[in-house]
């Protein structure tokens, strides 16, 4: 049994597509509303919530493999008990700011679950994904409404990655044996600005978009309501104020862990660009 927490979410819902697709099973997928929740058939929809321990611990029941993301609930006390019910192998969704921005509060909290994770007693893989190419979205009622595009740091490129492939290496290591003990840094296959994210959006519209770069405390002001003072801080620094040539740098761990290429930003713009029509 393969168990997938946050299996609505941008890299859950793929995966477990994936691993449908495979042929592998049985497979589960926690969600806090199974009535809503559309998973392949087959799949076993579980009604919990990582933050009610109550709802969550029959989930582990016969669980052998978890894809988890982290932060969604206690994190200590959810190895605990997946390592109780038996289960083997984890893999961990962390961040690549665990080893280009350590001092930050977010990636703190992310070495801390990897730390948890290791010391538990299972196997684990740790997946560390850069930015998602998925985080566009916040862009999407401007652009349905017909209003510009404003962020900062416009011309500043990062290897972005579509959430696709970071379930495509997630599949692998929980179906295959030589990723257990390894950690992963995951990119896109090349670097992408915000100006140019943009632009990709509009080929996929076929229309125009206006793009407006902001100040550093332009955008600051928009995401404390949010995310918070710190965790706005902590973004602005890996999107822009802050990046080094580890978190810029192009890896081609997808192509070598799944064999396939990684997927360009435009590919992510046109398969979903009805979320901004």
């Amino acid at each position: 049994m393969i168990l997938v927490t946050g299996a609505t979410g941008n890299v859950g819902g793929v995966l477990l597509d994936e691993l449908h697709a495979s042929g592998v099973g049985p497979l589960r997928a926690l969600t806090r509303d199974v009535t809503q929740a559309r998973f392949p058939e087959g799949v076993e929809a579980m009604k919990g919530d990582l933050a009610d321990p109550t709802s969550w611990k029959p989930a582990f029941e016969g669980v052998r493999s978890l894809f988890l993301v982290p932060h969604l609930g206690p994190d200590a006390e959810i190895l605990q008990a997946a390592r109780h019910a038996g289960v083997e192998h984890v893999v961990l969704l962390s961040s690549i700011t665990v080893q280009t921005h350590p001092h930050l509060g977010p990636a703190q909290g992310n070495r801390e679950v990897e730390r948890l994770l290791k010391e538990s007693g299972m196997a684990w893989t740790v997946l560390r994904p850069t930015q998602f190419a998925s985080n566009t979205l916040m862009w999407a009622t401007a652009v349905r409404e017909g209003e510009a595009i404003h962020a900062p740091y416009g011309d500043v490129a990062l290897p972005t990655i579509h959430p696709a492939d970071i379930a495509a290496v997630a599949r692998v290591a929980l179906t295959e044996p030589d990723h257990q003990g390894r950690t992963y840094a995951l990119t896109g296959p090349e670097r992408v600005t915000p100006r140019q994210q943009v632009a990709a959006i509009a080929s996929a519209l076929g229309r125009a978009l206006d793009f407006s770069e902001i100040s550093r405390e332009q955008a600051h002001a928009r995401m404390v309501a949010v995310f918070g003072a710190e965790a706005a801080d902590a973004v602005l620094d890996v999107t822009g104020g802050d990046v080094n040539d580890e978190l810029s740098t192009v890896r081609d761990t997808v192509s070598r862990v799944t064999g396939a290429s990684a997927r360009p930003f435009r590919q992510w713009a046109s398969e979903n660009v009805a979320a901004f029509r």
